[in-house]
């Protein structure tokens, strides 16, 4: 069962609790396994596709035949490797050993993030193992393994998995920063310090090096990747940097890319992270972006079907919903109500004079604050710069990581330039709502799905410099709410008049 014991904090420490961990498998797996070893009709590479249906199994034997007192000085690539040194009869009495448990009782993190192995296996074999036939072992093998250190990690402490996606895929807190908080090592660290441990392939080990120790490389790949309009410019600059072209052309890479895309794809299609794994495939393919991405979602169909299981979740049920939409958002409070105290609080900061805010980060975090006091649970706070063609989101709270990011081009809609002209408000209600929804552009209306919604403009000196967005989950906005919202647009207004008043 998974460890209760204080959670490591070195990487010594952490190399020999996981090196300890016994995972389990389903008892009718072990004993499916079990009896396909033991019929000598079979041969290594039936065997090996059997098995890899369980993950857990195959990483058992691989971890076996590459032991370090195994006697062989390259550790096994593939599973019939593997099968061939340790042999029939061995190999069986290795799975009779495994720890069998009822199926319903296997973990649903450890198997979620199997999951998300077979996706990127999956991925592998599609995108990369038809144009490098004779290596097809190594980056089917090598791409369903390459998360195991995680397993590991998941079985023992089956929280770090939920708190990793809530935190890093739902709210966008940095990776690095959870890492240290929980583990007290970076992750990918401590994933590549176990593949050597493990003697996992090779590919394996070179994947986790180029993220931990040669970063530099992947950052230039991804940065030749983003110009991905300009196919004869990007070649130009690969022509220009042998030694990227050279390490951008590996095999091996094909691990490290098809795990990218199913961990990205995981939350989210369109966030960035899976927009640069996208990117960078179809730059290690040659191939243009549009083509690349429907070869990536034809594969996760296809896992889809080959892998799905009741309660665990597959990206590929996401590519039938709207395009910007992602499973995992920023928890918003719900019901959301307002917090009178905290409101007139806010409200006093931002009618004190003279203004106690040093920047405008400060001015509108505070707005922020008391628009979300006020009792309005999705806000987005956009500053208009001075030529009024792009507003840039600055707060946000109650949406997707993402919306921080969002810039708009306010001549792409007739609302928004009418707001911008001149300070004003727009409610929109499912009366009006088919009226003036196709006048708002499209990434407003997948951030705040529903038919009720508000709009304001806040001017100073008479020149719009901020439009406010917020809502009650896309339900109606109450009477109360609705005052709320007006004398704490008015206090913001008057905020942001002192400011540029103290600025001047």
């Amino acid at each position: 069962m998974p460890s209760t014991k204080p959670v490591p904090h070195t990487l010594d420490a952490w190399i020999k609790e996981l090196d300890g961990v016994r995972l389990p498998v389903a008892a009718s797996q072990r004993e499916q396994i079990r009896r396909a070893l033991m019929d000598s009709r079979r041969s290594l590479r039936e065997l090996a596709e059997q098995i890899q249906d369980v993950p857990t199994i195959a990483l058992a034997l691989l971890r076996a035949a590459n032991r370090s007192n195994s006697g062989f000085n390259e550790p096994a690539e593939s599973l019939e490797m593997a099968l061939n040194r340790l042999g029939l009869k061995q190999a069986e009495a290795l799975v009779t050993q495994l720890d069998a448990i009822p199926d319903e009782q296997i973990p649903v993190a450890l198997q979620q993030l199997q999951l998300i192995s077979r996706h990127a296996s999956q991925q592998a074999s599609g995108l990369f193992a038809g144009r490098l036939a004779r290596l097809w072992q190594e980056i089917h093998w090598g791409s369903l393994l390459f998360l195991a250190p995680l397993w590991h990690l998941v079985y023992a402490h089956p929280d770090f998995f939920d708190t990793w996606e809530q935190h890093v895929l739902g709210k966008g807190k940095p990776a690095a920063s959870l890492e240290r908080e929980l583990l007290g090592v970076p992750l990918l660290e401590l994933c590549l310090a176990l593949a050597r441990h493990w003697r996992l392939p090779d590919w394996i080990v070179q994947g986790y090096r180029v993220l931990v120790e040669d970063r530099r490389l992947l950052v230039k790949a991804l940065h030749i990747a983003h110009d991905n309009e300009h196919p004869l410019h990007q070649q130009q600059q690969l022509d220009a940097d042998p030694t990227l072209r050279r390490w951008l052309t590996l095999p091996a890479n094909s691990v490290v890319l098809a795990n990218g895309l199913a961990i990205s794809a995981h939350h989210n299609w369109s966030c960035p992270h899976t927009a640069r794994w996208q990117r960078l495939t179809g730059l290690y393919l040659q191939v243009p972006l549009g083509e690349t991405q429907q070869l990536i979602h034809q594969q996760a169909a296809l896992s889809a079907r080959l892998h799905a299981k009741p309660g665990l979740w597959h990206p590929a049920i996401a590519l039938v919903w709207p395009w910007d939409a992602c499973r995992l958002s920023v928890p918003v409070r719900a019901p959301t109500k307002a917090e009178p105290g905290l409101w007139k609080e806010q409200c006093a900061r931002l009618l004190a004079t003279p203004s106690p805010f040093a920047n405008v980060l400060q001015l509108t975090d505070c707005a922020r604050s008391a628009l979300a006091a006020s009792g309005l649970s999705r806000i987005l706070l956009l500053l208009a710069d001075r030529t009024h063609t792009r507003l840039s989101a600055q707060q946000a709270a109650g949406l997707p990581a993402h919306a921080i990011q969002l810039q708009l081009d306010p001549n792409h809609s007739q609302v928004l330039r009418r707001l911008l002209a001149q300070p004003g408000q727009l409610h929109l209600t499912p009366a009006n709502t088919a009226q003036f929804s196709a006048l708002l552009p499209g990434t407003l209306k997948t951030l705040f799905a529903g038919e009720n919604l508000l709009l304001r403009s806040l001017a100073t000196k008479g020149r719009v410099v901020m439009l406010v967005i917020a809502d009650q989950q896309g339900a109606p906005i109450s009477d109360i709410r609705l005052q709320a919202f007006s004398k704490t647009v008015q206090c913001i207004e008057r905020a942001l008049v002192t400011f540029t008043q103290r600025q001047a």
